[in-house]
């Protein structure tokens, strides 16, 4: 039994809060793809994704005024998210995938995600 293109791959995905990770990944896995959230946006490690050893990284990214909708309890300012998106600027410099999230379905991003992994997959093979 073969499986789909790209799901050997390990698939980190970063960006600020709100910005779809979590609902990213667990779409991935359910499709049988190896994926995991990496709080980038939380640290000061410049390149914390590379601990996990990813084959491709995603970052995902949303404006606060999304982020504000779709959280609306979300404690974060302006100010605070701007901290983020400077901590994420190496994974923006070196994601395999950049994907501003506004006004795409989860759906539409699971998608393209899986578009990558399987192109990146048939690009590797012999």
């Amino acid at each position: 039994m073969t499986t789909m293109p790209g799901k050997d791959f390990l698939i980190a995905v970063v960006g600020n809060c709100a910005s779809g990770k979590t609902t990213l990944v667990e779409n991935l896995r359910r499709r049988g793809y190896k994926a995991v959230s990496v709080p980038q946006e939380h640290s000061e490690v410049r390149r914390l994704w590379r601990f996990k050893q990813p084959d491709l990284l995603v970052m995902l990214s949303c404006t606060h005024a999304t982020a504000k909708k779709r959280r609306p309890d979300m404690p974060w300012t302006e100010k605070q998210f701007a901290v983020q998106r400077r901590r994420l600027r190496y994974a923006e410099e070196e994601c395999d995938l950049f994907l501003p999230t506004d006004g795409l379905s989860r759906e539409e991003v699971a998608a393209r995600v899986v578009e990558l992994a399987e192109n990146k997959a048939k690009e590797s093979r012999p």
